[in-house]
């Protein structure tokens, strides 16, 4: 569903992201990680067309997103880290408007939003302006604006961070559940632990590099493997914490 070819960027003479090359499925949650500055966000930029590269190309779900943009950016859905709303509006017409704009028939739309407004716990919110929400509403009512259209792809930037822990859970659910049905995640988080615990396959990104990819227990064997052939043999390995700081230790 998602294709990178020596997808390369760079800022000046700084390269932000080095000739990534990687392949996600469909009805796949993919886990992008790194530190700081690995190049995450100006990856998913790239992928969802906010971003030209300086070079390599990247389709999604056939579509280049460079030479077929309105098709590859019909099918996707991208929630940044910070969300940029209409603050004036009220949540369900944020909702209705993203929803017109995606050509959903309208009573397929009141339905959907209905059931994740319920969901994510903001039906008594939905008739106030956006500019009251909190950081965690906002992400919400942003998320339920994606999901309406039932994108193919959905990009999110540290989807869970500014929730409380039922309305996180609730977000993992509703991603499993739209896997499930053939959609394909692309996310980022720095806690790792609801990478470890969601994530089908994570991927590791370290200045610009992809460093690592596969399943966490491909990943555990793998680094125990590695550890066999060096000195450190007290180093434990068991969890995607432990993979993630031994391989971007020198970050």
């Amino acid at each position: 569903m998602i294709n990178l070819l020596e997808l390369t960027k760079y800022f000046g003479k700084l390269c932000a992201v080095d000739a990534l090359t990687l392949q996600v499925d469909a009805g796949e949650i993919f886990g992008f990680l790194g530190p700081n500055g690995a190049g995450k966000t100006t990856t998913i930029n790239m992928l969802t067309g906010l971003l030209r590269p300086t070079s390599g190309t990247a389709t999604l779900g056939g579509y280049d997103i460079q030479k077929q943009s309105l098709q590859a950016k019909a099918i996707l859905g991208l929630m940044p880290d910070t969300p940029q709303l209409y603050e004036a509006l009220t949540g369900r017409q944020f909702v209705r408007m993203i929803a017109d704009l995606y050509e959903v028939p309208p009573r397929q739309a009141e339905n959907e939003m209905g059931i994740l407004l319920d969901q994510l716990e903001l039906v008594d919110a939905a008739d106030d302006q956006i500019k009251g929400y909190s950081y965690g509403m906002q992400k919400k009512i942003l998320l339920i604006s994606l999901l309406v259209h039932h994108p193919r792809i959905l990009f999110l930037d540290e989807p869970t961070s500014g929730l409380d822990p039922r309305s996180a859970r609730t977000v993992r659910e509703i991603l499993r559940e739209r896997c499930e049905q053939g959609c394909t995640v692309f996310m980022t988080t720095h806690i790792l632990e609801i990478a470890e615990r969601i994530c089908d396959r994570v991927g590791i990104i370290s200045n610009g590099q992809l460093i690592a990819v596969g399943t966490l227990s491909e990943l555990q064997q793998k680094q125990r493997d590695l550890q066999a052939q060096s000195t450190d043999v007290n180093q434990q390995i068991e969890t995607l914490e432990d993979i993630f700081l031994d391989l971007t230790a020198d970050a």
